[in-house]
């Protein structure tokens, strides 16, 4: 979601500006800065939409030794130039940008600031203008007042704050979102995403929730809330920056999806022995057996993953497994079994839904894993045990290659759990060899992607509703494709059970509704083509996504055959491209839709 970016010790305009840009994948709808030059000289500059439009509000006289920077996605107050970031008090003194939510800044504004005039909608502007307040009327020092107002702050938080009285320090604070310190040599940087700064340094340190800290240009102080000093071991970040590069494609979610045959492979490389055997740390696979019950815990597609993961835990670890909605089970804990294990899906690992189910379970003694692309993620570093997804940097907000990864690691999981216990389905799953005919599957449909973008052009772009339906394995993965599709080409597309439309939901079916039916199943599958004659019958228009030894002539796209366990890694793809063709045939921004955030840190 929204995004920070921050440097003090070297020219920073430019730097800020290229991190936010960096940062444009998350999804936001304004955007900026505010430069000091540490000769008195401060200049604040904001914009809504893109970067480009606030690089260009920009003369080039403004530059500074310190800048901090923001990418708002609106929660609090509309997105207009008024409520964008950075915030700043009465005096313009004080200038602060803040991810997150504040849940009690209308309590606060009510009890301290009711004579103060404000310019914005924002529950940010409420805290910048208390620490002001605090700094004039208790007499302490910034850094002081900083920690004083947070211990009265409900919510969430990343802060950035810079006092042009004493420009040569930013003050940082963190709760519940994601910001890290990133070390030089002679400057400091600050940001929510350790891709927007890989430029500047690969050091880094994570802060912990409840942190705040004093930093400069060759030196930082972290603390706590109470003043004490908070010691923080630095690490190495070892992602190439040009990993997150487009290269030759015109959208990152084309090479996204082009880069999935090649995520497979490493996988099966990392996580398997030459023999297929997974290589996963004894202690989270006897930690997955002492469970009696496994507890899937995700949002959008990650909960989908997690949908395909049940069936795969329970059919070759052996293992009741539910799956549950983080934003629900997080005020409304389910009733557990007496011995649960939570498995927490996040690509970002900063997910704050999920974040209070793990808070909920750390609570209850429950042991928890979490599944994610961000080993140094919230979420990775408070749970029991933590595996990496290691599908490589997600830049575009609809989620593929993740998807897929998360996927393959439950698969893993679940094998390794199965082959400890003796289970003879997880023995005879040749997974290492399926994931190699995934990874080439993949491929023969990206291969096919002129088709599907024909097909794309000709049943999609031109409606307003669409469904995808499936049985067995498919129905989660129908959820997953009308998921992608909505994101990106905004056709409202719901995924179904087939059999489940003739209960109520096929009186939407009308002349020329695109319907895709996924047939992976061989139970199901003839069922399933009844399903299919169903729609047509009502005038539907469809097209066919089927694996081989299933398929038809008839059938639109043939995808080659796997282990039917593994078939929603090959299928999604298909879908996937689908949704990519309708949104770039509407003439959409494809990596970046409407509304939406890649990494959803507020509740």
């Amino acid at each position: 979601m929204c995004g920070i970016v921050g440097i003090i010790g070297k020219s920073a305009k430019e730097v800020v500006l290229d991190g936010l840009a960096n940062l444009e994948y998350r999804g936001y709808d304004s955007a900026g800065i505010y430069l000091n030059d540490l000769k008195g000289r401060g200049y604040l500059t904001k914009a809504t939409g893109r970067i480009k439009n606030l690089r260009a509000k920009m003369t080039q006289d403004e530059d500074g030794l310190v800048g901090i920077g923001h990418t708002r996605w609106a929660t609090h107050g509309k997105p207009t130039v008024a409520n964008a970031h950075p915030q700043f008090d009465e005096t313009n003194r004080f200038y602060m940008v803040h991810n997150g939510v504040i849940e009690n800044y209308q309590e606060l504004k009510a009890k301290y600031l009711s004579d103060v005039n404000f310019q914005s909608d924002t529950d940010t502007e409420v805290i910048v203008q208390l620490i002001s307040k605090v700094v004039n009327d208790k007499k302490v020092d910034t850094f002081t007042a900083l920690k004083m107002v947070l211990a009265e702050v409900k919510g969430s938080y990343a802060i950035l704050l810079v006092d042009n009285t004493i420009p040569d320090h930013i003050f940082i604070a963190k709760n519940k979102s994601p910001l890290m310190l990133g070390l030089g040599k002679d400057f400091n940087v600050i940001a929510s995403d350790a891709l927007s700064v890989l430029d500047q340094t690969k050091t880094f340190i994570d802060l912990a929730d409840g942190q705040v800290g004093d930093i400069t240009k060759a030196n930082y102080v972290l603390e706590n809330l109470a003043g004490e000093k908070i010691q923080a071991k630095p690490y190495e970040v070892n992602i190439d920056p040009n990993a997150a590069s487009k290269d030759t494609y015109e959208f990152y979610m084309l090479k996204e999806i082009c880069e999935q045959p090649s995520v497979l492979r490493h996988l099966a490389q990392y996580y398997l022995d030459e023999e297929g055997k997974p290589k996963v740390d004894q202690e989270i696979v006897d930690a997955l057996i002492r469970a009696d019950r496994l507890y899937i815990f995700a949002a959008g597609t990650s909960y989908h993953a997690g949908l395909v993961g049940k069936v795969l835990f329970e059919k070759f670890a052996n293992i009741p497994t539910e799956v549950g909605l983080a934003s629900e089970a997080g005020y409304h804990f389910p009733m557990m079994s007496k011995k649960p294990l939570f498995i927490f899906l996040s690509q970002s690992g900063e997910t704050a839904d999920s974040r209070v189910v793990l808070q909920e379970a750390i609570k209850r003694n429950i042991p928890t894993l979490t599944l994610t692309n961000v080993l140094g993620s919230t979420l990775a570093r408070e749970a029991s045990y933590s595996m990496s997804l290691e599908a490589g940097p997600e830049i575009a907000v609809a989620s593929t290659k993740a998807y897929t990864a998360q996927v393959v690691v439950e698969a893993i999981l679940a094998k390794a759990m199965g082959e400890r216990t003796g289970d003879d389905a997880a023995k005879n799953f040749a997974l290492k060899e399926n994931l190699a005919l995934a990874a080439e599957g993949v491929e023969q449909v990206i291969f096919s992607k002129e088709k599907i973008e024909q097909l794309a052009k000709e049943y999609l772009v031109l409606s307003r509703n669409a469904f995808y339906i499936g049985r067995g394995i498919d129905y989660p993965l129908a959820l997953e494709a009308a998921l992608k599709l909505k994101e990106v080409s905004y056709i409202q597309t719901e995924g179904f059970a087939a059999a489940e439309l003739k209960h109520g939901t096929i009186s939407l079916i009308e002349k020329n509704t695109p319907v895709i039916g996924l047939i992976n199943d061989p139970i199901t599958a003839d069922l399933m083509r009844g399903n299919i004659e169903e729609v047509v019958s009502r005038g539907a228009s469809v097209i066919t996504i089927a694996s081989k030894k299933l398929a038809k002539p008839e059938d639109d796209i043939i995808l080659p055959d796997i282990d039917y366990y593994l078939t929603p890694l090959v299928s999604v793809v298909a879908a996937q491209l689908f949704a990519y063709y309708a949104s770039k045939a509407k003439g959409l921004d494809v990596d970046k839709p409407r509304n939406l955030a890649k990494s959803v840190t507020v509740e």
